[in-house]
């Protein structure tokens, strides 16, 4: 059976009600007129009939049935022309409302596009190319310039420039080799590799990316579940009211037009057009908001608290000073490291990355190996005995040491002692690194009207230096998680919406607790993924500046779309009450009101950060 598309339905509508019009001005061919204006009502009307009946089977009373009510009341009184008119512009403004839909899930398509479609895999020493979703775990994928990586995996062969927009939001390209990651989406700019598969098809980092922005979508903001509950509510008052006015008026056309003109259609359609723009921005430049109250809830916060290491800091340890007393600094650093070879410690990592920085040789052997748990380490080189680690474990007098040892706490270093049976050796103060653009990020939230606080598990002195550096607001140190998760509370019921940021592992807990959890540079951790209400994919700490910029345009944006629809409604109101406003002039006000919320709420996919 042939069926007409929408477009078609438009085109073939809009030269029925054309030539309606045209015989309209020609009194002599009125009866003309009326039949192209009754062929227009059936064109434009019938799927918006289908629409209502379909929802009151339901007992839902929509904007179709009030439309419905209206245009066959229209017909019964003989108004064919508003009739017409109305259909045609209900059914021209439903048209153009989905045109543009389309366009604020443009970026959200663009993510999608993205996927992979195929891969070459390496099987029986033949290459074959397979759909994506036939890769297996422990496959060798071979990927080639302008390809797709289509698993998530280590690189086993080769070394390419990767283009991980995709994931991170960042279109410069990163060198990449041999037993780095790499993550499915992601494009091979120029270079060749071989990965072994790790993660595949709907395991993959880039899967989990494009469910959340799917399931993102669906969930809906406080503000969208509010205005759907006052629609539900509202549609049917609308109705009861115009046979009211009926009723106490007897003009049956006040009482349609009141019906067309009420329909909510602006206000429905202003929170989620927004938020799924939002959405869609935010996806295309690496952030991902897991729905409409993650969004709206960023927008609102009073307080960002950070933890510390892997957000402020690069999470990094680094050798920053080596004091000696008696042995040269390359001595000192070539005898520590050996030890910190066995202790696998983060801060011993530090230490063993400035030997190899400085190229010392490692190889050498030590003995009598005593690990010490909650001191450091003791070992035999050369005949001799060597301690590394804290005060506790160099059983030593350190009071003409203690003053250098205080000031260099006090800078925020921690110390790592090297001591021999007798006598200190070396002092190494090691640090972890800051975020260059740390200090920026606190200064743009502070300008937001933002208190910034820092939770460190490290000890006070250390987080006060950090704290000073960065000119932070408050700062609590030497925290274990359910402290954080205390403090969280505490700053709740002082200030306000907190959001607390962390790296989506050992932060869990605080995560969960906080009013929003931000997940910071942590492409493909599940729990990242999990935990948090938003997830930063980069470790670019100038994506949460621009993430709370653009919750706060789209919260703006849907605040003012919501104000303008119910101002047309009042208006229009108004202009039916006092007979300026007529059944199909309220219609062609109506949906021009919807299409400018639908466009006010595009210009979210142009935003960008100034």
């Amino acid at each position: 059976m042939f069926k007409l598309s929408k477009k078609q339905i438009i085109y073939t509508s809009l030269f029925t009600i054309s030539l309606a019009f045209i015989f309209k001005q020609l009194n002599e061919f009125n009866f003309y007129a009326q039949i192209f204006m009754l062929v227009t009502t059936i064109l434009a009307g019938t799927s918006i009939f289908k629409k209502a009946f379909s929802a009151l089977r339901y007992k839902i009373i929509g904007i179709d049935a009030l439309v419905t009510i209206a245009v066959i009341g229209a017909v019964l009184i003989g108004e064919y022309w508003e009739a017409a008119a109305v259909t045609f512009l209900f059914m021209l403004g439903d048209y153009l409302e989905s045109r543009t839909l389309e366009k604020t899930r443009s970026s959200i398509k663009a993510l999608l596009d993205l996927a992979p479609k195929v891969s070459t895999v390496l099987r029986d020493n033949k290459e074959i190319v397979v759909s994506f979703d036939q890769v297996l775990v422990n496959d060798k994928v071979i990927v080639r310039p302008g390809e797709k990586i289509s698993v998530d995996g280590i690189i086993l062969d080769g070394n390419a420039y990767i283009n991980q927009s995709s994931i991170t939001g960042e279109s410069i390209p990163v060198y990449k080799s041999i037993n780095e990651s790499v993550f499915s989406g992601t494009t091979i700019e120029s270079g060749y590799l071989i990965i072994q598969a790790m993660k595949v098809g709907d395991d993959t980092t880039f899967a989990h990316i494009l469910q959340l922005v799917e399931d993102a979508q669906d969930s809906k903001a406080k503000t969208q579940k509010f205005i759907e509950k006052f629609s539900a509510y509202y549609t049917p008052s609308i109705a009861i009211l115009s046979i009211f006015m009926y009723l106490y008026t007897n003009d049956i056309e006040l009482a349609l037009t009141i019906i067309v003109i009420a329909c909510p259609g602006a206000l429905v359609i202003s929170t989620p057009v927004s938020i799924v723009a939002g959405i869609g921005n935010g996806a295309k430049n690496g952030i991902l908001f897991k729905g409409g109250e993650s969004i709206e809830k960023l927008g609102k916060i009073k307080v960002v608290a950070f933890d510390k290491t892997g957000t402020l800091t690069l999470g990094q340890p680094q050798v920053i000073t080596i004091k000696t007393f008696g042995i040269t600094v390359m001595e000192a650093l070539k005898i520590t490291a050996l030890g910190e070879v066995f202790s696998e410690h983060p801060l011993g990592k530090a230490i063993i990355q400035k030997a190899n920085d400085n190229k010392l040789n490692l190889s050498d052997k030590i003995s009598d190996i005593e690990i010490i748990t909650g001191q450091g380490i003791r070992f035999s080189y050369a005949g001799k005995t060597y301690k590394v680690g804290n005060r506790l474990i160099t059983n030593i007098n350190l009071n003409e040491y203690e003053d250098d040892i205080r000031q260099e706490e006090l800078k925020g270093y921690t110390v790592i002692l090297l001591s021999d049976e007798k006598h200190l050796l070396s002092l190494f103060m090691i640090a972890d690194t800051l975020r260059k653009d740390s200090l920026d990020l606190v200064k743009q939230l502070r300008k937001h009207h933002i208190k910034v606080v820092m939770l460190s598990g490290d000890n006070q002195r250390t987080a006060e230096t950090i704290s000073k550096q960065l000119t932070i607001d408050e700062y609590y140190g030497s925290l274990l998680p359910e402290n954080k998760v205390e403090i969280l509370h505490q700053l709740k019921k002082k200030y306000g919406l907190v959001a607390m940021v962390g790296d989506g592992v050992n932060d869990a807990p605080a995560l969960a607790s906080s009013d929003i959890g931000i997940a910071m540079g942590q492409a493909g951790a599940d729990v990242a993924m999990e935990t948090a209400d938003v997830i930063l994919l980069s470790s670019d700490v100038k994506k949460l500046a621009y993430a709370l910029k653009l919750s706060r345009k789209t919260v703006y944006t849907l605040t003012l779309n919501i104000i303008f629809a119910l101002t047309v409604a009042g208006f229009l109101l108004a202009g039916v009450l006092i007979k300026t406003v007529n059944l199909s002039l309220g219609m062609l006000i109506h949906e021009l009101s919807v299409f400018i919320v639908i466009l006010n709420a595009v210009g979210l996919l142009k935003y960008r950060d100034k």
